[in-house]
């Protein structure tokens, strides 16, 4: 169950020549991957491209009317591997994952297909969230392309040059022999507008009619000698048939006047960044009219260096807008001016940040500087000075509280870590060691579990140094979607060759919930192209784990924390593996509250649960909030001079859980929690119960008040 549907927007897929399509720039790629003839797409999902994974698996049924095979692959790896259809038939075929984390997990696989190189066009679309909207190391992707030589894509971030870059780059894998990546970022992925849409085409060759006709050619398997030659032809052929068709199709475009003082060579995806600071600079009207002579690079790997330097004959200096670090193409147009015997000014990461996003403010800063030392007279008055400045934006960091991830209002995963807390108090902190996915968000504030993460479903193989010989077991915790994507072989698999005598927590939600709620192989739901149901224990004991654990209710604190203290105490020296399951809540809530809402409009009645804090039993110590940190739960002043200290109250985002509750009963905390049924569409005996309940209430609080002694005619 998916974040997100598309059923409604995957029907634009259909139009034909003429037809004008808007959407998203995810539902422009999959159009275009169908009007380019693709045989099969594949892909992992993960930030920001899950939801062409959602797009792509909502338009299932227009791909397969198209003969296109499509799968939601287990992994990055296995989407990678999935390429090699495209190695001996000339069938065109597409992957994508979140990019470079899942280049690293693909990278086997990727390496292999650059070397033996490709006879259709093989595309793997990067979801790249480098910077502020990242939830992953800053890392780019550019250094694998480079590595392994495949080419890399950067398209300017509108639907026209997105759509055409798709449809070149598998004409520019097929002319060059070698796979392409296309990296689209996140305000790419997600940007809105519209183009002229195409037919689409069915594949030329089908995986039906390849698999009719299987060839071979030993000389494409990656073995000696033959992945020497393959070394060979990347330079001796595929380089330079790249190079030949990324200029004499103009993949790389020119804006601007011919000649300049200062000129720009940018990446494609930086194109919209470098217009608007041009504008503020009145150097660039609204339509994208520029007075700075522009290099869009939508093809950032390979260079084509008499491209670049006929575009450099044409300048006195150059600033080289490259995102992230180390800067790659920098040092490739340095070194071809060296070469060139030119001594052009070059200005990049002088006036940019090495590392960090080019944010608005941050472009017009760097282009700013460059041109107050190549062209001051082309800057406005007012920053033209050498030592004039730009509007500073106020530094709101001493006001702005750091706002880190956290767990969503409801998470199941949020009692586990409860109750290790409350675990640590018996006996005593743990190695800890966490895994990719909401889990991760332990070792944040209130909890603070856990210290280091080392990849998807890697969580228990991070803790092996620490699985075995101490007084105390290390702990690790690793999520659903991490156990099946890597963790089965790698984290558990590894304990049992080892006999690692460790304790591994795996968090069984149904979902891959932290990449948008995605379906994986023990969901619950059933799942009409893929197989669901398949039980994490059993794949757990069928690789040799003896000591199994299995709770279906994360929600019981106590339960939960005497398991992990059987774990921790238990004389089985050996693979300790706890399961302990609940639903996503979000998922829960998007399925659940549509239906709620719909009976409450149809005048069924509906109890809906809600959470309070008696403020009068409340003692305001806050140890509930320290063992929960729900962000329902929240701090309330009261009215009254006797209270120094501010009491827990819940807000109206409560879900009704249930958790503050089991956390204050499992931490022998005070009793202020209670729950009150909101019911809607009520009977009448209830309307009438409620109206004689509120009359006793009444009634006792006005005999209250009266006993109440009163100052209000006392004098001095």
């Amino acid at each position: 169950m998916a974040e997100r549907s598309f059923t409604k927007e995957v029907q634009q897929l259909r139009m034909g020549a003429g037809e004008t399509f808007t959407g998203e720039g995810i539902l422009a790629i999959t159009k275009a991957l169908l009007e380019s003839g693709v045989g099969y797409v594949g892909g992992y999902q993960g930030a920001p491209i899950s939801h062409l994974m959602d797009v792509l698996a909502d338009a299932e049924d227009i791909l397969g009317e198209l003969g296109v095979r499509f799968e939601a692959n287990a992994s990055e790896a296995a989407a990678g591997a999935t390429l090699a259809a495209s190695v001996h038939y000339p069938i065109r075929g597409a992957v994508t994952f979140k990019g470079p984390v899942g280049v690293n997990v693909a990278s086997d696989a990727l390496a292999n297909l650059a070397s033996s190189g490709v006879t259709g066009g093989a595309m793997v679309i990067l979801g790249e969230d480098y910077g502020e909207g990242s939830s992953i190391m800053q890392e780019r992707s550019h250094g694998f392309a480079m590595k392994s030589q495949i080419w890399l894509l950067d398209p300017r971030p509108n639907l026209p040059s997105i759509v055409d870059m798709v449809k070149q780059g598998f004409e520019l894998s097929e002319a060059s022999n070698t796979p392409v990546m296309l990296m689209v970022r996140i305000r790419a992925c997600h940007v809105t507008g519209a183009f002229e849409a195409s037919d689409n085409q069915r594949p030329t060759l089908s995986v039906a009619d390849a698999l009719a006709n299987p060839q071979r050619n030993f000389e494409r398997v990656v073995l000696p000698p033959y992945s020497y030659i393959h070394e060979q032809e990347k330079i001796t052929k595929r380089l330079p048939a790249a190079r030949a068709y990324i200029r004499d199709h103009g993949l790389n475009e020119r804006f601007g006047p011919e000649t300049g003082k200062v000129g720009l060579v940018i990446q494609g995806g930086m194109y919209n960044g470098v217009i608007r600071a041009l504008q503020r600079l009145g150097l660039a009207d609204i339509s994208g009219q520029t007075a700075i002579p522009l290099y869009v690079m939508n093809v950032t790997y390979p260079v084509v260096p008499d491209e670049f330097l006929d575009f450099a004959n044409g300048v006195s200096s150059l600033l080289i807008v490259e995102e992230g670090q180390p800067e790659f193409i920098e040092q490739a147009f340095s070194a071809e001016l060296f070469r060139a015997g030119r001594t052009l000014p070059v200005h990049g990461k002088d006036v940019f940040p090495m590392a960090g996003e080019y944010t608005g403010a941050v472009m017009l800063d760097a282009i700013t500087e460059c041109l107050k030392l190549e062209a001051p007279e082309l800057l406005p008055g007012p920053v033209r000075a050498p030592n004039a400045e730009l509007p500073q934006i106020p530094d709101l960091t001493p006001i702005v509280p750091v706002r880190p991830p956290g767990f969503c209002t409801g998470c199941p995963e949020r009692p586990i870590f409860a109750a290790m807390k409350l675990v640590e108090e018996d006996l005593g902190q743990h190695q800890i060691s966490g895994d990719i996915g909401c889990n991760l968000f332990s070792a944040l504030p209130p909890f603070e579990i856990g210290g280091q993460t080392m990849g998807y479903g890697l969580g228990p193989a991070s803790n092996a140094a620490f699985s075995g010989g101490g007084e105390k077991r290390a702990i690790s915790f690793l999520g659903d979607g991490g156990f099946w994507h890597n963790g089965l072989t790698s984290s558990i698999g590894n304990m049992v060759y080892n006999k690692s005598d460790a304790v591994a927590v795996i968090i069984d939600n149904y979902y891959s919930a932290a990449t948008g709620g995605q379906d994986v192989l023990s969901s619950r739901a059933d799942n009409a192209s893929r197989s669901t149901n398949n039980s994490i224990a059993d794949a757990v004991r069928g690789i040799g784990v003896k000591w199994v654990r299995e709770l279906d209710d994360t929600y019981d604190v106590g339960k939960m924390r005497a398991t992990l203290n059987e774990a921790l105490t238990t004389p089985y020296d050996g693979p300790k593996v706890i399961i302990a399951s609940s639903e996503c809540m979000l998922n829960k809530q998007r399925r659940e509250r549509p239906l709620r809402n719909a009976a409450i409009r149809d005048g069924r009645r509906v109890d809906v649960p809600r959470f309070g804090v008696d403020e009068d039993v409340c003692t305001g110590d806050h140890a509930c909030m320290r063992l929960s940190g729900c962000p329902s739960l929240s701090l309330k002043t009261l009215d009254d001079p006797l209270r120094d200290d501010p009491v827990a109250s819940i807000d109206h985002t409560c879900v009704g859980c249930g958790n503050c509750g089991e956390v204050a009963d499992a931490a022998i905390l005070c009793p202020s929690f209670y729950r009150a049924d909101v019911v809607h569409n009520p009977s009448g005996l209830e309307r009438w119960m409620a109206d004689r309940r509120a009359g006793v209430r009444s009634w006792l609080q006005a005999r209250r008040d009266r006993k109440r002694l009163s100052f209000s005619g006392a004098t001095e």
